[in-house]
């Protein structure tokens, strides 16, 4: 049965050429945001260690504290014959030359914070970069983008849309964490920075918002505070026309920071433009969504992301879509066909369910993890990393004996088809990073300077992907033109045909891989190039087909 729902992403243009790993990648891989995890758990054993030696240090000058708050307390107090002791005028004389300056000026509680620091860059390496945290500030926006979900049920831990004017949850994660104002200014600061208002103000109110409700306590592990989540945000509304919002804004910031000269010009200035009669200069677009690649096909993609499994499914809307049990008429299935399930006649997609066993897909996924860097796309006659493809991929090779090779004869038997290398490219794994996702692109080339034909074999003739996990939520494949989505079912797969008959690139093969909303999303792809397929896939008699 057909749901049509969220799905993958597929690839475009890579080669086997090896891509060094960079600094600053964490977020393009959920395997190494798993990975972090443990370079937690030590800084966690560090800190306690550290939390237990600045205990002792406490206790020593607690003694120290109460010594001599009971000598002022007690004998200090007595007769003045009491200081007329030797002894006592002694220990005092001692306690306020030496005592007093070795507590005062210990360098057990610098020794304690050095052993922390120097612990800490032993983990460093490990630890996400700037480009990590900017990269998943951009994923949850991604993700508040093409699910339209609101800021302020994701600083709730929900993952809610308004629809009709209703709230509806349209995931419930099994795990939830609430957001902090730090949390949120962060997210709406790299918005900021890229001069993304559209973003900025929603996550920057929550963050006013959340600070707010604080009443000025300090964290020491925030980056941002109260005063700087106003500054921001009052900045953002003016960009976007808000002039008398973004004044207000900053008149309640100098109650905080009377002083702030720049604040002072801007209020200056912000009451000058509402003296403008008309305000012409204010009438801004408000918040206007920015541009993007696939901006002509934006609404139908995200509409198609949004597709619920519950909805119902394509064979009621198409009768000449079918399942079945499929042998291809080869000898080997006879005796156990695979379960296959017609998705789409043009572009003709198919699914075939249980193509792969629990077993050889954590195997598949073992032996990439090693090999795991960050996705590319083809520029020009190169390749670089984009944006708009967020993943990090692997190519595995396999003997006749290995995983990979069962799995090339396995795809070899049901599509008829020559994948082994170079009529076949290597198998490509693929693992989704925070918001991973992957825009609307084709797999075949569409430029002849394109890397796909560096292997001399044509273009891409056809896709073979295969999930080798399953989400929680999100993650679908798009087909946009075609105008349907297919969910992520774990150890099934998806194939379908690039290329006409003729040779041409079939438009409506143009998909998506959706943003994963929860869940870490693995596939293993197989792209099969158009020579050596001269007998299994022969030409039309007509030119047009």
């Amino acid at each position: 049965m057909i749901y049509p729902t969220c799905a993958y992403f597929c690839c475009c243009v890579l080669s086997a050429a090896v891509i060094h790993v960079c600094v600053g990648e964490m977020y393009t891989s959920l395997l190494n945001v798993k990975q972090a995890i443990s370079v937690e758990r030590k800084l966690i054993d560090y800190l306690k260690t550290y939390i237990d030696h600045e205990l002792e240090r406490l206790e020593d000058v607690k003694r120290f504290y109460s010594k001599v708050s009971d000598l002022h307390a007690d004998l200090y107090k007595g007769p003045a014959a009491t200081m007329a002791n030797p002894l006592v005028a002694f220990t005092l004389i001692k306690r306020l030359h030496s005592e007093w300056l070795n507590v005062v000026h210990s360098n057990e509680a610098l020794e304690n914070a050095q052993a922390l620091r120097s612990s800490y860059e032993e983990e460093e390496a490990g630890l996400p970069q700037l480009e990590d945290l900017q990269g998943a500030a951009k994923g949850l926006m991604r993700l508040q983008d093409v699910y339209a979900l609101q800021v302020a049920s994701l600083v709730n831990g929900r993952f809610q849309r308004l629809t009709d004017g209703v709230t509806i949850d349209i995931h419930l994660p099994a795990v939830s964490v609430l957001l902090s104002g730090d949390d949120c200014f962060l997210v709406g600061k790299v918005a900021y920075e890229q001069e993304d208002y559209y973003h900025s103000v929603p996550w920057l109110e929550e963050s006013v918002r959340l600070f707010r409700g604080t009443e000025g306590e300090w964290s020491p592990e925030n980056a941002g505070t109260l005063e700087d989540a106003l500054d921001h945000l009052a900045f953002s509304h003016f960009k976007t026309g808000n002039v008398s919002y973004a004044l207000s804004l900053s008149q309640e910031l100098l109650h905080h920071d009377p002083m702030n000269g720049r604040v002072l010009q801007n209020v200056e200035k912000y009451e000058k433009l509402l003296d403008v009669s008309p305000p012409r200069s204010l009438r801004g677009d408000g918040l206007r969504r920015p541009s993007s690649s696939y901006l002509r096909t934006r609404d139908n993609y995200e509409r198609l992301c949004q597709t619920q499994r519950h909805q119902q499914p394509m064979h009621f809307k198409n009768p000449e879509l079918f399942c079945d049990f499929f042998s291809n008429g080869n000898p080997g299935l006879l005796l156990q066909p695979v379960r296959r399930e017609v998705l789409c006649l043009q572009p003709y997609v198919v699914l075939y369910h249980d193509f792969i066993t629990h077993t050889e897909a954590e195997d598949i996924k073992g032996l990439a993890q090693q090999g795991l860097r960050r996705s590319v796309v083809a520029s020009g006659e190169k390749q670089a990393t984009a944006e708009y493809r967020i993943s990090k991929s692997a190519w595995l090779k396999g003997t006749a004996q290995s995983t990979v090779g069962k799995l090339d004869q396995r795809i070899s038997v049901l599509t008829g088809l020559n994948v082994k290398p170079p009529y076949g490219e290597y198998l490509q794994v693929v693992n989704y990073g925070i918001g991973g996702h992957y825009e609307p692109h084709f797999d075949h080339a569409t430029s002849p300077s394109s890397p796909v034909y560096k292997l001399k074999t044509g273009n891409r003739l056809a896709t073979f992907m295969v999930y080798l996990s399953s989400v929680e939520a999100g993650g679908s494949t798009a087909f946009i033109y075609a105008n349907f989505s297919v969910p992520v079912i774990e150890r099934a797969a998806v194939f379908w045909w690039n290329l006409h008959r003729n040779g041409q690139g079939d438009e409506d093969t143009l998909h998506a891989g959706c943003p994963v909303l929860i869940g870490d999303k693995w596939v293993a792809n197989k792209w099969i190039h158009e020579y050596g397929q001269e007998f299994q896939h022969r030409c039309s008699l007509n030119p047009d087909e």
